[in-house]
């Protein structure tokens, strides 16, 4: 900004002003961000993986249950795999979500 004036009159202006500037900067705001929510919920929501594998807490963060995509139980500790990681996960003995079954989903009997 440039230098501010000494006197006070023209001070109190320059603050006056400056407040009007920032209730219209946040209005702008509010608009923008109404906007934007309006947006977010108008899209359709994103398609969930088919197969997610769920991993352990800790350094080596081996996974411990396979989940099919939408599965109520899946946690943060999720992430997507294939169809192929998904049987091969449930051959190599990580335990099937007891949920949401992908061994039956993917036609793997116990």
């Amino acid at each position: 900004m440039s230098e501010l004036p000494p006197d006070l009159p023209r001070l109190r202006t320059v603050v006056t002003y400056l407040r009007g500037e920032l209730v219209r900067a946040e209005r702008a705001l509010n608009t923008a961000e109404e906007r934007e929510a309006l947006a977010a919920r108008r899209r359709p929501p994103t398609e969930p993986p088919a197969w997610l594998i769920e991993r352990g807490i800790g350094a080596g963060r081996l996974p411990v249950r396979v989940h099919v995509g939408g599965c109520w139980d899946s946690r943060k500790r999720c992430a997507p795999i294939g169809t192929d990681q998904a049987r091969r996960a449930l051959v190599e003995g990580i335990p099937a979500c007891p949920h949401c079954r992908p061994d039956t989903a993917l036609g793997m009997p116990e």
